[in-house]
């Protein structure tokens, strides 16, 4: 599967954005972040039906992930962005999810990113 992420852009802290992943196929789908000199993180998954979900406990109650399988696309609404929120997001996919959607070996297919950076 091709993945494709688009969405970000800079903003200013408070503020929000929607970042989309255009994801074609029955795949559970993470989205995770890697900021400048860090480790890739994640921050929320979504199975294919999306009847599971989860979030790293940075974002909750801030992003909410949802997905629209007829359009081939899962969303990353982010609120109340915040400094730290600054980094490279990528979104990645798998058909089965073994272990933890935060696990990032569980994903075979990945997008290339996109920038979301949040000024103080």
């Amino acid at each position: 599967v091709q993945l494709q992420a688009s969405g970000g852009g800079l903003v200013q802290a408070g503020d929000s954005l929607r970042l989309s992943c255009l994801a074609s196929g029955r795949y559970a789908v993470g989205w995770f972040r890697q900021a400048p000199g860090k480790e890739r993180e994640f921050v929320a998954g979504i199975s294919w039906k999306g009847g599971e979900i989860y979030y790293a406990d940075s974002v909750k109650g801030r992003f909410t992930i949802s997905r629209d399988n007829a359009k081939n696309t899962v969303y990353l609404q982010m609120n109340s962005l915040k400094p730290e929120d600054t980094a490279v997001y990528y979104c990645a996919a798998d058909e089965i999810i073994s272990t933890s959607y935060s696990n990032s070996q569980e994903y075979t297919n990945w997008g290339q990113g996109t920038l979301v950076t949040v000024s103080s």
